[in-house]
């Protein structure tokens, strides 16, 4: 089922309470939606889809018409969501920064999404909060949910480039949530985007507990997101929620397990398009059954499922939906 602001708010709720993370997974394939949803259903937890400015660019062709590309991924997740019953997803915007601020305007007032991300993060503190302000002024009178962030996260994530990282201060964090309303907070706690090991993160768990009991005392518990975690283990992961987070943001563990599993059935039926070298070109015929897309797509699309089932078991989502 997909699920709108006021429900995904429920999901977020119950993942705070009971202390169990949300697994947000960034997609733009068909295949990639298909792969990420089964895995929740199968797993009877609640998720988040992701797309970023990246994303809808490409999902709308050589015209890169945002709102194009955003219209084509949220209906395409709306309607293989509602196939299911034992699971709910929604749809969020990732990294927006204040130039796509038309963008977000645009993908909540068409409701096409559940949540969205304004990240102002590299502008003044003030600014940050003034803009975050504004967009969350917008998005709950249309029932969407907002997350923001202060800090810096280094590394590279689809459009979004830092080369240096700046923790979140907890005091900056409580001045934020408190003039901005909210519903979610990026911390900065050490993790990187792109590419990385969980073993040579230095992750500042005890920044992710002081922040959220420093909120807890203020009366404005919000729930906290951890980016950059495709590198971390399954215990920094567990440790991060125990402390706080009720979100992990996962992009690249999925495109390296597309990536792999495309890999290996290619490297085994090369030959199904390619002639190999001791066969004459008269003798050689391409067979059908093998190169069809639809028979090596699909193994990429398995890789998200099995990786989807592994991480919401991890965090403790499993057997957690809202509709069970």
């Amino acid at each position: 089922m997909f699920l709108y602001g006021d429900k995904l708010k429920e999901v977020f709720l119950k993942a705070k309470k009971e202390r169990f993370g949300i697994i947000a997974s960034n997609v733009v394939f068909d295949c990639a939606v298909r792969g990420v949803i089964q895995g929740y259903e199968v797993q009877k937890s609640d998720g988040l889809l992701q797309m970023s400015s990246g994303a809808v660019k490409y999902a709308a062709g050589f015209t890169k018409d945002m709102n194009v590309g955003a219209e084509l991924i949220s209906s395409m997740i709306k309607i293989l969501a509602n196939q299911h019953k034992n699971s709910g997803v929604g749809l969020h915007i990732d990294h927006a920064t204040p130039n796509y601020f038309d963008f977000l305007v645009y993908c909540i007032e068409n409701k096409l999404v559940s949540s969205v991300m304004i990240d102002a993060s590299h502008e003044p503190f003030e600014e940050n909060i003034r803009i975050s302000a504004e967009v969350v002024k917008i998005a709950h009178k249309n029932n969407v949910l907002v997350e923001g962030e202060i800090g810096y996260i280094k590394g590279t994530e689809d459009e979004i480039v830092s080369d240096t990282e700046l923790y979140t201060r907890p005091d900056e964090a409580l001045e934020y949530v408190q003039k901005t309303n909210v519903d979610l907070f990026a911390a900065s706690v050490g993790t990187n985007h792109g590419v990385t090991k969980g073993s040579k993160v230095v992750l500042k768990l005890d920044l992710i507990k002081e922040i959220d009991e420093l909120l807890i005392s203020k009366n404005v518990e919000t729930g906290i997101v951890l980016h950059g975690a495709s590198g971390l283990t399954a215990e920094q992961q567990q440790k991060a929620i125990q402390n706080g987070v009720v979100k992990i943001n996962k992009d690249t563990r999925y495109q390296m397990e597309i990536a792999a599993a495309v890999q290996n059935y290619w490297e085994k039926e090369k030959n199904s398009i390619v002639r190999p070298n001791d066969i004459s070109v008269d003798n050689y015929m391409p067979d059908k059954k093998r190169f069809d897309p639809r028979k090596w797509i699909v193994k990429g699309e398995d890789a998200m499922q099995n990786a989807v089932e592994e991480l919401v078991i991890i965090t403790g989502s499993a057997n957690n939906s809202i509709l069970i």
